[in-house]
């Protein structure tokens, strides 16, 4: 895939939010680094973490991916990428994030997730203090794991409902781990408040997005098969349920072979509400900004329609009203029309 251009002045100051980005795949080398020395690997060269981003196919990536997680382990380690993704947030001009945790990852690895998450925090507040950046939780189970270990990261979700987080959604292998599996997960945290979502149509067929839909879910992230189903494609526009388009992504791991076959702008030209999301902007070589300039130039999004899409991501949020609207507002009264 060729890289895209720089981005335009326009592209660089539109407000943005962004929905579907994991804390996990933000992590530059400079941080990695400094993770991979904290782990007693003090020789360690930026070249050498530069390597756990180099992967071929979709199971490559979850293998670079879990690579990148056995270097997390203390409560300091989620405080440093935390604030260093919101320093990248702030760089994009990005005003809110809604932020997966791979918390099935952290039980997994039998990690003390209450201290965790209190490292969580401090990133965040002292992000959100230099940085002016919004950002929530949304706690995420790895499928493949099974919907056992999906219920404890949903009642944990639960137990820190009040402290930022938002959502509960499932992450994942796809083809080992259907959306039927999680239902149960899913009401529990439907009763309770949080907001749903799910990776689906991502490695499978519109059969997972119908899955997902069944869930509940209120937002569904990638979709990138949908539109193999023109039935699916009108049950998306008319119930305006918003797809986290991950362009980047979908290509550097082979869920869709070139940026043309891409079904980003067919979907925006059926009605279908969409974002444009990084998902793992560092194992990607990706920002939000480029997401943008990327689906200008090579999908003919006008500034106009980018316009359109940025908006839809303060939308789409998962905020309260009340922030939601204060958002919109700024939104409105700085990406108005020169």
């Amino acid at each position: 895939m060729s890289s895209a251009p720089s981005s335009s002045p326009f592209i660089v100051a539109l407000p943005k939010a962004e929905l579907h980005l994991h804390l996990e795949g933000s992590i530059q080398p400079p941080a990695l680094l400094e993770l991979k020395k904290r782990r007693g690997f003090p020789n360690a060269t930026v070249a050498e973490v530069e390597q756990l981003y180099h992967y071929r196919d979709f199971n490559g990536f979850l293998l670079a991916f879990k690579g990148v997680s056995e270097l997390l382990r203390t409560p300091e380690d989620y405080e440093l990428i935390t604030y260093e993704l919101m320093d990248q947030l702030r760089a994009g001009n990005v005003l809110h994030a809604e932020v997966y945790v791979s918390v099935g990852v952290c039980l997994w690895w039998k990690l003390d997730f209450a201290a965790i998450f209190e490292g969580l925090e401090r990133g965040r507040e002292r992000g959100e203090r230099d940085f002016g950046v919004s950002l929530l939780w949304i706690f995420d189970a790895v499928r493949h794991f099974g919907p056992e270990r999906a219920q404890r990261v949903a009642e944990l979700a639960v137990r820190y409902q009040d402290r930022n987080v938002v959502g509960f959604g499932i992450g994942g292998n796809e083809r080992q781990a259907a959306p039927e599996l999680f239902r149960d997960v899913y009401s529990f945290c439907a009763e309770r408040g949080l907001h749903l979502t799910a990776h689906a149509g991502e490695t499978c067929g519109p059969e997972s997005v119908w899955g997902a839909l069944n869930l509940g879910v209120e937002r569904i992230g990638h979709g990138l098969h949908a539109g193999q189903d023109p039935e699916l494609v009108e049950e998306l526009s008319q119930r305006q349920i918003p797809i986290e388009i991950c362009l980047t992504s979908n290509l550097r791991t082979g869920c869709c072979t070139s940026l043309p076959e891409h079904p980003v702008r067919n979907y925006f030209d059926h009605g279908l509400m969409i974002t444009l999301n990084t998902d793992d902007p560092a194992m990607f070589g990706t920002s939000l900004t480029r997401e943008y300039q990327l689906a200008q130039s090579a999908f003919g999004f006008t500034d106009e329609h980018l316009r359109e899409l940025a908006r839809n991501s303060f939308e789409a949020s998962f905020l309260p009203a009340e922030k939601k609207l204060e958002l919109l507002n700024l939104f409105d009264a700085t990406a108005s029309r020169p």
